[in-house]
């Protein structure tokens, strides 16, 4: 079995760029509804007529379900894994989870840690594309993602993912968007209207949000048990949203850990399906941090 290295290049070594225009108030709200942002706002209107016209309870189970299933897949492949190199796992499956992550819709598997890893370089930085405190609450949730000066990828700074073809071809412009879409098919297939409608639509959409608040709001309310440089917080209902996400403030504390819930109470589904796949094998050398960082001592 081909074992993929869990190393990702030091952040430091990207040159700082300067700070980044930002568009605040009704202008920023505004701009967010250009023509190119047409698609993202119609799968919101297509959910929601859909959730009215094709009603059930059958159907807010399943969008519920695709919803957790897809959650795990964005924390532990495109976050955890792929950002930050928690754990290690076979090229194989690092494709799988590439696969799964990005039918969130959420762009390139390359596309997303770049963006992630610039964040924790610059967080609540002037350069930080996403922060509350620089850009307001609605560029930081959804605004910065509509624009089309984020589409690139930064190439530098996922140096240790560009050397796989196969992460790059999943990349690509033209397939970003195909899991996705191969999911929708899927759902439709099996389920008719409302199986896409609940399975996919409606759980998209969710998902989008739930994604988009561990930008946002998981640096605006919770608590703050470490005093890093950055607003993040811990937030415990974040946290069952995001299968473990919310503990937001703990991760900033210890970026490269596969757990993000450091206390038993701390719930985090996401770790918890990590330590399921490790015992079969299909994962292993799960990161944990040292009893000092959760002290606060280190």
């Amino acid at each position: 079995m081909t074992t993929v290295s869990t190393l990702a290049p030091s952040l430091e070594s990207e040159l700082s760029p300067q700070p980044l225009p930002v568009t605040r108030g009704w202008r920023a709200w505004l701009r967010s509804f250009r023509p190119s942002a047409g698609a993202f706002w119609g799968v919101h209107a297509a959910a929601l007529i859909g959730a009215i016209a094709f009603f059930s309870w059958k159907g807010v189970l399943l969008a519920i379900a695709s919803y957790f299933v897809r959650m795990v897949l964005v924390t532990a492949a495109y976050h955890r894994y792929f950002s930050h190199r928690a754990f290690k796992t076979s090229r194989a499956f690092q494709f799988l989870l590439a696969l799964g992550a990005q039918s969130s819709a959420q762009k390139g598997v390359l596309w997303w840690a770049s963006h992630h890893r610039h964040h924790h370089k610059y967080s609540d930085m002037p350069e930080d594309i996403h922060s509350v405190r620089r850009s307001g609450l609605w560029h930081a949730h959804i605004g910065w993602i509509l624009g089309d000066e984020w589409d690139h990828t930064n190439d530098a700074l996922v140096a240790d993912l560009t050397k796989y073809p196969e992460l790059r071809f999943l990349n690509h412009r033209a397939v970003q968007l195909l899991p996705a879409v191969a999911l929708a098919v899927v759902f439709g297939l099996l389920g008719g209207v409302s199986g896409f409608v609940w399975g996919f639509l409606v759980s998209t959409v969710m998902l989008w949000h739930g994604s988009f608040s561990i930008n946002s709001l998981s640096h605006l309310f919770g608590k703050r048990p470490y005093a890093t440089t950055d607003d993040s917080r811990n937030n415990w209902a974040l946290a069952l949203l995001t299968t473990g996400e919310g503990w937001h403030n703990n991760h900033h504390h210890y970026q490269s850990s596969a757990n993000q819930g450091f206390r038993w109470w701390e719930i985090d589904v996401t770790y918890y399906v990590l330590r399921v796949l490790a015992l079969f094998g299909v994962v292993w050398d799960l990161r944990r941090p040292p009893a000092a960082v959760v002290a606060g001592t280190a």
